[in-house]
């Protein structure tokens, strides 16, 4: 490892592999803590389209990718509450987007490695100029979450209270959509469209088993999710597995980890109830 270091490709992998992985989790945390993990599913769905257009156009993938994000989520953010309840009316539109990419992709298919490489990322093929683009993203996601961090998660814990105290609600959840659209955007580069849901919300949820504590959970999400990234690229290059495979079975194993831990601790929690037409005896 020592020596795979002084490569130029193996330093920029795990700079923009630790950048996306400290993002990834701050951001996380938020998602699992609002409910919005089919909002993240989406949004890595519809960024396949914006690369695909943009490599069609002869544009950076990146930048397709966070237009068409940042457009979906400004549109989920506009209808707040009543995207509640509309699984079909998103589930069609994520057909339609990924149709759309597709398409794109025929038309053009001198970029079919590039697609491969969004579906399932290629942070081994990531430049300098990549890392400071997603060093200079990551700074401002990091800067926005610092600066939103008291009313977004008073938001997040009880929006109908935090309404009423005078928190904007509904400005922060377009906020924080536009934040996971970024977020969503850098982590692609790393494992994928197919796979950003493992790096961007199982290592918060595996803090979250851990921990209720707000700081505390945001931390050992870090950890956990700098952990998988790190062990990812190093048996990637150690055993020359897909770096995204890698990441995403790290973080597994994490999250059932933690899952066992937690039924440990509350045993009562995932007890099944019992049949409401059978008489519970008492205990003898």
């Amino acid at each position: 490892m020592v020596d795979l270091l002084q490569h130029d490709f193996v330093q920029n992998a795990f700079l923009a592999g630790t950048l996306v992985a400290v993002v990834s989790a701050l951001v996380g945390y938020f998602i699992v803590l609002r409910g919005q993990s089919f909002a993240c599913e989406a949004l890595s769905h519809i960024g396949f389209a914006g690369a695909t257009g943009a490599a069609l156009l002869g544009a950076s993938s990146l930048m397709g990718m966070f237009l068409f994000t940042s457009l979906a989520a400004l549109g989920m953010g506009a209808l707040g509450k009543r995207l509640r309840g509309r699984d079909i009316e998103v589930g069609m539109l994520l057909s339609f987007v990924l149709g759309l990419g597709v398409l794109f992709l025929s038309l053009y298919t001198r970029y079919a490695s590039e697609a491969v490489s969004v579906l399932f990322g290629s942070i081994l093929s990531v430049t300098r100029q990549d890392v400071v683009i997603t060093f200079g993203i990551g700074l401002l996601t990091m800067a926005a979450l610092i600066f939103l961090y008291r009313p977004l998660l008073f938001a997040s814990v009880d929006p109908e209270l935090a309404e009423v105290r005078g928190v904007p609600v509904r400005r922060l959840s377009i906020l924080f959509l536009l934040l996971m659209a970024l977020s969503v955007s850098e982590a692609v580069k790393v494992v994928g469209v197919l796979l950003v849901f493992a790096l961007l919300v199982v290592p918060a949820a595996t803090a979250e088993h851990l921990t209720h504590r707000p700081m505390a959970a945001l931390v050992l999400g870090v950890l956990i999710s700098l952990t998988s990234t790190w062990g990812g690229l190093a048996l990637a290059f150690i055993g020359h597995w897909p770096v995204s495979a890698d990441i995403v079975g790290l973080t597994s194993l994490f999250y059932v980890a933690s899952f066992a831990m937690h039924a440990v601790r509350f045993p009562s929690r995932y007890r099944e109830p019992p049949h409401p037409g059978r008489e519970v005896l008492p205990p003898a």
